[in-house]
């Protein structure tokens, strides 16, 4: 089956390429008899002498731009990015790739799979990137870099440089660099927000590790909202991005960087109409921060929104769907010591005004933490002023493979106890929060944000309880979850 998936393209070790090219044209005239076409003269009246200047004019001709300037001008500051280091093996089995099942041949490859070992693994990548000042700061993607033991950046005249990373944001996938060389070429920074639906855009980068390749094509959406990328308004394009592409410069028509090339929507890990770019104005929010202070502040609210909709403008007695709806209020956040509510909806922050939920993370990110900020808000149908101390955003913990692997045990799942917002929302029941879900319950069609609210008819509320209940179980368990407003049993085979 295959399924849609967002690919962060960067990693390009192996290349089997097959080119194939067609060109056809037509006339657009018709072919009419030669007979036909004397009759048609003669039949023809003579045309005024006044009408004959009107014949003269042509239609109005598009031609489209030319870009050969804009690479030459600009090529020489975009940078190939190698990355180097390794990774664990877990002690798995190569499986046959993509073989179906139902092959007849399945069976055979699955009996005679080679067994590979737990240890490291080198891991080798390439990405793009782009000189942002003369004295070697070097701009790429969070992703190109993240992990790597070295990363050497290599210039079109051939130089390469061993680069230090200065900063990583996974938050906004945005990474800086710098290299030990001076008067290097630089790129010149626009503005994505001057930056129309419809116009001409170009993309220069190492596909596939092919260098300083160019593409181009036009702006197809902004601010586009991706999945797990909260606090990045993309700048959707049809331009041709794949993977190597990665952390590249995306240029206007003034030859201006208006974003860096992030991610490409695809089922196949390659290019298929829609590729993303973070605009130029985070990226550069976030490198001055990481440059001056080698990390990034965001502010925090402390709240969970979400997206308003007529039924809900309607229930709420508001005349059009706008702002961010206020589903639930952390405790202790900043948010709850200002008085914010669920059921609020968060119309302006600061006097700009919040259209749609997908804008506020962004606004609140932006704002320094232990600053004050003014939120005007819509309750019980009529609006009121709030003042909030806005806190610090706190970088989430990434655990290793083994530590997740044993957090999660027999069932797969990264679990907690619900806080007393939530068991209220739960009319008080008592239950745990998946938040991370992998193996046996992945598999059994659990997600994150699911409550197990009992295991094989046991309530549950801790999880050491859950654990002591699994242990003793068989092969199976049943686990009830709470799901929005459903719940439902979930027979999970953990083996």
């Amino acid at each position: 089956m295959t399924s849609r998936t967002l690919k962060r393209s960067v990693i390009a070790v192996a290349i089997a390429t097959a080119v194939t090219g067609a060109y056809s044209y037509g006339s657009g005239y018709p072919l009419w008899p030669a007979n036909a076409a004397a009759q048609a003269v003669q039949a023809a009246p003579a045309a005024p002498a006044a009408a004959a200047p009107a014949a003269t004019v042509s239609a109005a001709v598009t031609t489209l731009p030319d870009m050969s300037a804009i690479v030459a001008r600009n090529g020489a500051a975009v940078v190939n990015i190698s990355v180097s280091g390794t990774a664990k093996n877990a002690a798995t089995s190569l499986d046959f790739p993509q073989l179906d099942p139902n092959d007849p041949f399945y069976e055979f490859f699955r009996r005679f799979r080679v067994p590979q070992q737990r240890g490291e693994a080198p891991v080798r990548g390439q990405g793009s990137g782009f000189i942002l000042r003369d004295d070697g700061i070097v701009l790429t993607n969070a992703h190109v870099v993240d992990g790597a033991d070295e990363v050497m950046v290599k210039l079109i005249d051939k130089r390469e440089f061993k680069a230090k990373v200065l900063g990583v944001d996974k938050a906004s996938d945005v990474a800086v660099l710098r290299i030990d060389a001076k008067n290097l070429p630089t790129l010149k920074i626009g503005s994505s927000a001057n930056t129309r639906v419809g116009e001409w855009v170009l993309a220069i980068g190492s596909p596939f590790g092919f260098e300083n390749s160019a593409t181009a094509g036009i702006v197809s959406a902004k601010s586009r909202s991706l999945p797990d990328d909260n606090y990045v308004p993309f700048i959707q394009t049809d331009v041709a991005v794949n993977p190597g592409n990665s952390g590249g410069p995306l240029f206007n028509m003034a030859g201006e960087v208006i974003g860096i090339n992030s991610q490409i929507y695809s089922r196949t890990g390659g290019y298929q109409g829609l590729s993303f770019a973070i605009p130029i104005e985070v990226v550069m929010k976030v490198e001055e921060q990481i440059v001056k202070h080698g990390k990034v502040q965001r502010g925090r609210l402390g709240i969970a929104i979400q997206e308003m909709n007529q039924s809900l403008a309607e229930s709420f007695g508001m005349s059009k769907p706008t702002g961010a709806l206020v589903s639930s209020v952390e405790n202790g956040s900043p948010a709850a010591k200002a008085g914010l509510e669920p059921g609020d909806v968060i119309l302006s922050l600061n006097g700009k005004e919040v259209s749609s939920s997908k804008e506020l993370p962004l606004l609140v990110a932006d704002i320094r933490p232990g600053e004050p900020a003014k939120l005007q808000v819509w309750r019980k149908g009529k609006t009121r002023e709030i003042e909030v101390k806005v806190g610090e955003q706190k970088e989430a913990k990434v655990a290793s493979a083994e530590d997740k692997e044993a957090s999660q045990g027999r069932l797969g799942l990264a679990l907690r106890p619900l806080t007393a917002e939530e068991r209220r929302q739960l009319d008080g029941k008592t239950g745990l929060l998946v938040e991370d879900v992998a193996g046996a319950a992945a598999r059994a069609g659990i997600r994150p944000g699911d409550v197990v609210l009992s295991v094989n008819g046991e309530p549950v509320s801790s999880v050491e309880q859950l654990r002591g209940l699994v242990s003793k179980a068989g092969k199976r368990v049943a686990l009830l979850i709470q799901r929005q407003d459903a719940k439902l049993f979930v027979p999970v085979d953990v083996g």
